[in-house]
């Protein structure tokens, strides 16, 4: 049976029919989707041939969903991109001079440096409320990290975006104002200290302390003190790439933790 152009008829598991929708542009096969139905592929393949053929340049400012009913968002932005740009890329990239707009919808627009292309073309972005995820290796991991902003960061208090566009992810725009657990920074005076603070049923402070590696260390002894007293709460304790293990015991047997740790008594 003949299919209408672009589109091709395939089978579920469990035997029901649906329809995918394919177009070819500068020698690249490129899939639409799949849909319930032969027209809506078919009206898919037809707004992908007049979006690609147009003599316009047509940008991501020119989306207007009324006018593409089949074919979705993410697809319309990554064939723009490779009409506009040259480039095929199959999440919802736009490239452009110097960095990169992710689309997640029409006005929800990330901003990347260029060296971040290559990761975010193989891996989709996913949006939880303020968290952005990609799936990878089976999990969701939050793109955070790759900034060095921990799980546990507080916005405005561990890190910041300096230019205050929180969808603006260029590294030179993310500021990292502390990147210890349970340390906070303040200032007295003229002078900085950074307090360190543990959450068993509120906060307890540990301590302050004139480095953050200090407040950080300070940090890490609470946890095995009350550890040490049979609390069993799950604690995730800093990391000090920095030092090796001399330097990080001598600080560690060195830095003083209030009595109310101490002296801390489980229920």
């Amino acid at each position: 049976m003949a299919h209408l152009p672009g589109v091709f008829q395939a089978k579920k598991k469990d035997g029901s029919i649906y329809y995918r929708s394919s177009v070819t542009f500068r020698s690249k096969h490129i899939s639409l989707g799949s849909f319930e139905t032969e027209a809506l592929a078919s009206q898919a393949y037809t707004e992908a041939k007049v979006l690609l053929e147009s003599p316009d340049k047509i940008t991501p400012d020119d989306y207007q969903p009324e006018t593409s009913s089949a074919l979705n968002f993410a697809k319309w932005i990554s064939l723009i991109n490779f009409k506009n740009n040259g480039f095929y890329i199959k999440t919802p990239i736009y490239l452009q001079s110097s960095f990169f707009s992710y689309y997640l919808s029409p006005t929800d627009v990330l901003i990347f440096d260029a060296d971040d292309l290559f990761y975010y073309s193989n891996h989709a972005i996913m949006r939880r409320g303020n968290h952005l995820f990609v799936a990878e290796y089976g999990m969701q991991t939050n793109i955070h990290s790759r900034y060095g902003i921990k799980n546990f960061a507080r916005l405005g208090t561990d890190y910041r975006f300096v230019n205050g566009d929180t969808n603006d992810y260029r590294y030179s725009n993310i500021e990292i104002l502390n990147a210890y657990h349970g340390v906070t920074c303040s200032t007295k005076g003229t002078k900085q200290l950074y307090t360190s603070k543990i959450h068993i049923h509120g906060d307890f402070v540990i301590g302050r302390y004139k480095t953050a590696v200090e407040a950080a260390i300070a940090y890490n002894k609470a946890v095995d003190i009350l550890h040490k007293k049979h609390l069993n709460k799950k604690f995730e304790k800093n990391y000090l790439e920095q030092l090796n293990a001399d330097e990080y015991h001598s600080i560690y047997d060195s830095v003083s933790i209030s009595p109310k740790i101490t002296g801390y008594h489980s229920d």
